[in-house]
């Protein structure tokens, strides 16, 4: 009898790859859609998914499509791209009738400063573009689920770190400066705590909601670490780097002017309430469901994320 197909879109990115990594873990039957051929034994293609016809051909023979694609970070390039792509990744599953895991973000809770901690209840009035592009996707998909055309998961991450995590805020204000022997500099509060998923866990985590059917109709927030500031995570970092390097805090007035000049920090600008106030998620919901589930360590994660850098 033959496995049922898992496929996993944005395979190349780091979620799409801790999430292929745990199928092949588990012997399970996976496709990869990405940029590039990662995965021995894991067919691999490339598919534009904002082509309707497209996304229909590539889903065909799915049971279980894992959506984990990484726009540019570009707020125009999200309200664009980002509901065409969820409502042709929507009408795929729905001809192949397949079931579909989305791999969300938290950009559309609102109002800031959030709770501390938030759960999934946490009300939805973003005031960032970002968050109003994520919002606007993500009720596509709820409505989607409503009207019975799908069946469908919502897991929503934290800020992630982990192998390969090239946009993660850990690597770009951490470990890549600290790579090329400079200090770590970052946007945000001195003292703020902030939590993490590690990316492994995060793959594992869309897996075991993929194959428990109890979990469907539903967003679950996805593992996170303990907060943490990023003096910590700069102390974490020295150790496993052999380092001895001090925070650098990128002041207000300096990283206006500097915006002008950095377009991907004036991306970066309307997010940074998550760096100047506690940011907590709580993932008890999940916490309940899978008792066994294994957070990884800040220090096993950060560990292996350096590893794979080097």
């Amino acid at each position: 009898m033959k496995k049922e197909l898992h496929t996993v879109l944005g395979a190349s990115g780091a979620i799409g790859q801790a999430v292929v990594r745990e199928l092949q873990r588990r012997n399970l039957n996976c496709n990869a859609v990405g940029r590039i051929q990662k995965y021995p034994g894991v067919p691999t293609i490339q598919v534009d998914l904002l082509e309707k016809d497209a996304a229909i051909a590539a889903l065909t023979d799915s049971a279980f499509v894992y959506l984990c694609i990484g726009l540019p970070y570009r707020s125009k390039v999200w309200q664009r791209d980002w509901p065409i792509l969820m409502e042709n990744v929507i009408t795929a599953c729905e001809k192949a009738n397949a079931k579909l895991i989305f791999f969300d973000n938290v950009y559309m809770y609102g109002p800031t400063p959030l709770s501390v901690p938030f759960n999934e209840a946490h009300p939805q009035q973003p005031t960032t573009r970002k968050g109003i592009a994520r919002k606007r996707t993500t009720d596509l998909l709820v409505q989607a689920m409503a009207d019975k055309r799908i069946r469908a998961v919502i897991g929503r991450s934290a800020d992630f770190y982990g192998e390969q995590a090239i946009n993660s805020p850990l690597y770009i204000s951490f470990l890549q400066r600290i790579l090329q022997g400079k200090a770590p500099q970052v946007v945000g509060k001195k003292g703020i705590a902030h939590t993490y998923s590690y990316s492994g866990d995060n793959g594992k985590a869309l897996v075991a909601l993929a194959l428990d059917d109890g979990t469907y109709g539903q967003v679950w927030h996805l593992p996170v670490g303990k907060p943490v500031t990023f003096d910590e995570v700069n102390d974490k970092l020295n150790i496993l780097t052999g380092s001895h390097f001090r925070v650098g805090y990128v002041s207000k007035p300096i990283r206006k002017l500097l915006s002008v000049f950095i377009p991907p920090l004036r991306e970066v600008e309307e997010m940074l309430y998550q760096f100047e106030a506690p940011y907590e998620m709580d993932f008890h919901k999940f916490q309940q469901h899978f008792p066994d589930f294994r957070i990884t360590p800040y220090e096993e994660g950060l560990r292996r994320m350096v590893e794979s850098f080097r």
